[in-house]
């Protein structure tokens, strides 16, 4: 009893007794290196431009890579039924296997076929492509590495890379050959650090479908320097007429791949998150990343149990006609809108091969009064209500993106309203000399 009384009954008594380490006296919540470093370039962007649309014109969004956003562009009811189905059976509603159910994982390795061998083990299921992505760079990169990416391109392989102090190494691409990418420069990027190569095919934000000999040659330059490829090839199937697409993995036996793409825009339901991760081993060489995808994949238990029981269904029942007929809507949307746009006086559309983007060039010198294309947007919003992402978005500036998934309407009104606008602000050589001569004669004056 007396034991009993003698042990100590508050926590001043056990703090006496026992040292505490501690000598905190206020509230100091700190984030991590990993928050601190991860940003999203085009929200930065966006979230500082003055987006004020004229009150008497509906807004025209031309900036959202969402194909679903207007309703003009549906799922296959094959799809949407394979998901009631997979409801209706009950049996989707536990965990899966961090990779994927096997039978999912089959159902892609069929789909992929023209990627080259490729086998369930092969596969690795995550939620959405922008998961798989940051997989990729996660499991290959780390802090003092670098990873080339293009420019323009898609920004979020810069909020992905950043976050885990990776060095993001731009390689331009070429809108005066259809955005092929500047081998020299790329060559040129790598060292000892760099970790992986990002080729995106068909382009984010440029449409480009880069030909057979031009993806060899940059996995020449790849195979040379021992630099393994991720390729984003979500738009893979987002081909128009003339052009051809190439899987990166089916151009190699050496140089290993990371192959990233998914249901989201080919299937036309992005919100459904269902990704994935295609490995192109070469003579085992990503023996240890496999273990290592393996590990991450496991950070958020896998992707979503009810699309991955839909899988098999979507995939191979589909039929070949909604996808024909979606591309054939883009394609005609783009010929629409380059076909307009290119008799703007002061734009410079590229036409581009594939995926559901265009870029335009503005030729900021017959357009004095915006300083850059930010302000031009801006402008543009206010007096059209028409909103396009500005070049500076993709590290391209004097350019801006327009999306082609909006209703065929909603483009002809768009590019109307561009075009009124560029009348009214283009100014021709003789009109901005006679303004630089005034600008210095109003400063002669002042002096």
């Amino acid at each position: 009893m007396k034991d009993l009384v003698d042990l100590p009954t508050t926590l001043h008594q056990l703090n006496a007794q026992r040292p505490i380490k501690s000598k905190r006296n206020r509230w100091n919540v700190a984030i991590s290196d990993f928050a601190r470093l991860t940003h999203n370039p085009i929200r930065a962007i966006v979230e500082g431009l003055n987006i004020q649309p004229n009150p008497n014109k509906p807004l025209i969004a031309l900036s959202i890579g969402d194909p679903t956003t207007f309703g003009n562009l549906k799922p296959s009811p094959e799809t949407v039924d394979a998901i009631r189905q997979a409801i209706d059976d009950g049996t989707s509603n536990g965990y899966a296997p961090a990779n994927g159910h096997l039978d999912a994982r089959e159902a892609v390795a069929r789909y992929v076929q023209h990627q080259g061998p490729v086998t369930p083990n092969d596969v690795i299921l995550c939620s959405g492509c922008s998961s798989s992505l940051d997989i990729c760079i996660s499991v290959l990169g780390s802090p003092g590495k670098n990873i080339l990416i293009p420019k323009p391109g898609f920004s979020i392989y810069r909020t992905l890379a950043e976050g885990f102090g990776i060095e993001c190494r731009t390689y331009d691409l070429l809108p005066e050959r259809n955005w092929e990418a500047d081998l020299i420069q790329l060559e040129q990027l790598i060292d000892e650090q760099t970790c992986a190569l990002i080729v995106t095919n068909p382009g984010n934000p440029c449409g480009s479908v880069f030909p057979r000999t031009h993806l060899e040659a940059i996995v020449d330059i790849a195979e040379r320097h021992f630099v393994p490829i991720i390729a984003d090839e979500i738009y893979e199937h987002f081909v128009f007429p003339g052009h051809e697409f190439h899987a990166v993995s089916s151009l190699s036996n050496r140089v290993p791949v990371l192959s990233c793409g998914g249901l989201t825009k080919r299937f036309l339901v992005p919100g459904w998150r269902m990704g994935w991760i295609i490995v192109h081993d070469r003579d085992g060489v990503f023996g240890e990343v496999r273990r290592g995808l393996a590990n991450l994949s496991v950070r958020i238990l896998g992707s979503n149990t009810l699309v991955q029981r839909a899988l098999p269904a979507i995939l191979d029942n589909t039929p070949n006609d909604f996808f024909d007929d979606l591309v054939a809507t883009l394609h005609r949307h783009a010929e629409l809108a380059y076909k307009a746009i290119k008799q703007i006086r002061g734009l410079n559309p590229i036409m581009p091969g594939g995926a559901m983007y265009m870029m335009v060039g503005i030729d900021v010198e017959h357009f004095p009064e915006f300083e850059t294309d930010l302000s031009f947007v801006e402008a543009l919003v206010h007096e059209q209500s028409v909103f396009c992402l500005p070049g500076q978005c993709f590290e391209y500036p004097n350019y801006f993106r327009l999306v082609l998934t909006v209703p065929e309407e909603m483009i002809v009104e768009a590019v109307k309203r561009l075009e009124e606008f560029c009348e009214q602000h283009y100014k021709f050589d003789n009109d901005i000399l006679l303004q630089q001569q005034n600008g210095l004669l109003n400063q002669m004056t002042q002096l």
